[in-house]
């Protein structure tokens, strides 16, 4: 028979875990993972890795063009001018797009996070979608 003086227990199902609806305190000492500076610092360190690849990709980007440029294709041929000209655009066109949408990522998380650390400072709340308040 437990003892009832002593602290309630979180219910558990039979494989061990809480059952719907409840949710178990963390441990002692754990940062919840959900907490504004977690999400500040992942919004930075997102931007961070999503301006390395873009400019790794942009080195990538600058070096295929010079060996493209450097190395022209010679012969007589017309429809393999033609074919190494289209593929050649489209490899360009494939590390170009590449390099935009990881810029455009890094500075949309960027923002956010300077966006999340402005009104973590002023106390303002972020706003809430209607019909959710």
């Amino acid at each position: 028979m437990p003892d009832p003086v002593s602290t309630p227990q979180t219910p558990k199902s039979q494989n061990g875990a809480a059952p719907d609806g409840i949710v178990p305190d963390p441990p002692q000492g754990a940062i919840a993972l959900n907490s504004t500076w977690s999400r500040i610092g992942r919004a930075f360190l997102g931007s961070g890795i999503a301006t390395t690849l873009a400019l790794l990709l942009y080195r990538m980007l600058a070096g295929i063009a010079l060996t493209f440029a450097n190395k022209p294709v010679h012969s007589d041929n017309v429809t393999v001018v033609n074919l190494s000209a289209a593929v050649r655009t489209l490899v360009l066109g494939v590390v170009a797009m590449g390099t935009g949408v990881f810029g455009i990522a890094a500075l949309g998380l960027l923002l956010l996070g300077l966006q999340m650390v402005w009104q973590r400072l002023t106390g303002k709340s972020p706003a809430t979608p209607e019909g959710k308040a």
